[in-house]
């Protein structure tokens, strides 16, 4: 069998030659471009509330009631447009990931026709090359390649149609209008992320428009609520939310004299401010993978939740949760962990789609003699259990391979959770642990084959020893300086929180690391990153 193998249709040997060529980043760009009509609604819709308000202070009559109605009018039409002009940036950042995908496993099976000896031609069409396969072994061959190309392009017309198929629903609802009725009934506060989804299934695209513009703290926290639409919601909320930052900066900042605590407050309240407006930069960009803001609170040091890329169409989800001084201060560098475990698992698989999310959920300790205590751990548990329910609530088509990955602290907040509710999880990943709350894996509810940890070999982590080997033997007793000579009392296979993870004891599952310290482990030339990628990959 040597001559050309007319497995496809025309249409799709067509699509061989668009898959070629087209370019994932303008669709992007595109996108990004429809996001930005979202900022530019919500701009218009605020000068038409501050002129109705004027008008309405200097005219009274019939003409100047409907004047405010026209103008009511005009405003619930902008202020209805944003959250149709982001998910048309989500559908199209999504369908150009898919394409990015899509073109990497086209050329694999380039790559992998050119090591074959089998020829494709301009339409896409698989031959054997006779002059390096002979005529008895190019079937085979000539199939496996057919095969490579049928998932690449099978993947691009998916990813096509799901597309238009959503755009087009856009384009029919903005035909209709906007306007709906609210839904009768919501869902009671922490209610089970599953029947949140039913809950969301059941109403329609109005309903669920009419949520998401005018209930956006509870759409934009609700587990169970698919992340596109949390994301809808709690991107209208960023302006009010910095609002709030600003205005407890400014009172802070007018308090003379100030004490200690003040100073303490008005730095930390800044550092915030910045790092809220470094986060808002990240929602902007147009650069792969787009995030999704899952959850954002602006109380205390803040919290956030940040998805890169849309976990409901991943096939392998990571979610991290940081450890101690994580706040909202450094919710970008947070984020930049998980997105270079992203580019690992990109580069290890590029034709797989993955997502990774930020989980800074909790009140992540400040200080080490906070640390030396799992109460904040214990009460991060339920949210974090409802968190990956959601998830896996909402997910599209097959279960992704969802993944939980704790560093320090956080790695005791996941072990936690894991031990005391449950965790919806095929992975844990345990990175610069001082112990997760168990003394063995098989007391976290996964397989102990998918229970993972690595330490470093300069890991301060490594010192850290159980409370009753010093503190509780030591004339300081509890207090915070006992807690703080405690944990740092010297190296041994436990740990302030049990069993070290990484020890062959605990039973799970090691990951090599270099010597990177205890922050290390997503340097570049750290082999540690390696293996967190390919555990999120099943690899």
């Amino acid at each position: 069998m040597t001559g050309p193998v007319p497995t496809r249709a025309a249409s799709e040997q067509v699509g061989y030659a668009q898959l070629s060529t087209v370019d994932p980043a303008a669709w992007r760009a595109t996108g990004t471009a429809w996001a930005s009509l979202a900022g530019l609604a919500e701009r218009r819709a605020a000068e038409l509330s501050d002129g109705g308000a004027a008008l309405r202070a200097g005219w009274s009559g019939q003409a100047a009631g409907s004047a405010g109605v026209r103008l009511s009018g005009l405003r619930a039409e902008l202020v209805g447009l944003v959250p149709a002009a982001i998910e048309t940036d989500q559908v199209l950042a999504e369908f150009a990931a898919r394409l990015v995908a899509a073109r990497a496993r086209l050329a694999a099976a380039v790559a992998l026709a050119a090591t074959a000896g089998v020829l494709i031609d301009r339409w896409g069409r698989p031959h054997s090359d006779p002059a390096r396969v002979p005529a008895d072994r190019a079937g085979p061959t000539v199939l496996q390649v057919t095969t490579a190309l049928r998932n690449a392009l099978d993947l691009a017309a998916t990813a096509d149609r799901e597309a238009a198929d959503r755009l087009g629903q856009l384009s029919g609802s903005a035909d209709a209008g906007w306007a709906a009725r609210p839904p009768p009934h919501r869902p009671a506060p922490h209610a089970d992320p599953h029947l949140v989804h039913l809950w969301w299934a059941g109403l329609t695209p109005a309903e669920r428009r009419w949520l998401v513009v005018h209930e956006p703290e509870l759409v934009g926290r609700l587990d169970g609520v698919p992340p596109g639409a949390r994301d809808q919601a709690n991107r209208s909320l960023l302006g009010t939310r910095r609002a709030a930052l600003l205005a407890r900066w400014e009172r802070l900042l007018a308090r003379v004299p100030r004490g200690p605590l003040e100073v303490a407050g008005l730095r930390g309240t800044g550092a915030a401010l910045a790092g809220l407006d470094a986060l808002a930069a990240r929602l902007d960009a147009p650069q792969p993978p787009r995030a999704y803001l899952l959850g954002l609170e602006v109380g205390g040091e803040g919290r956030a939740m940040v998805a890169l890329g849309n976990p409901d169409r991943a096939a392998g989800v990571l979610t991290y949760v940081p450890g101690m001084t994580a706040g909202l201060d450094d919710v970008t560098g947070e984020l930049g962990r998980a997105a270079r475990v992203l580019d690992r698992c990109a580069e290890l698989a590029p034709g797989e789609e993955t997502s990774a999310v930020l989980w800074l959920d909790y009140d992540a300790p400040d200080f080490l003699h906070e640390a030396a205590r799992d109460g904040q751990a214990r009460a991060a548990g339920d949210a974090l259990h409802r968190f990956q329910e959601g998830l896996r609530a909402t997910h599209d088509g097959p279960p992704a391979r969802q993944t939980v990955l704790g560093h320090s602290y956080g790695s005791l907040v996941v072990g936690t959770a894991a031990r005391d509710h449950g965790l919806a999880a095929d992975a844990l990943v345990f990175v610069g642990s001082p112990g997760v709350g168990v003394a063995h894996a098989t007391d976290l509810g996964v397989p102990p084959g998918q229970v993972w940890a690595s330490t470093a070999p300069d890991d301060v982590i490594r010192l850290t020893r159980p409370p009753g080997d010093l503190a509780r033997q030591s004339l300081l007793g509890a207090s915070p300086i006992g807690a703080i000579a405690g944990l740092l009392a010297g190296p041994g296979e436990d740990r302030w929180f049990g069993r070290d993870p990484a020890e062959p004891s605990f039973g799970g599952r090691t990951f090599p690391s270099g010597r990177h310290g205890h922050t290390g482990y997503w340097h570049p030339a750290n082999p540690a990153l390696d293996g967190m990628a390919r555990i999120v990959l099943g690899r």
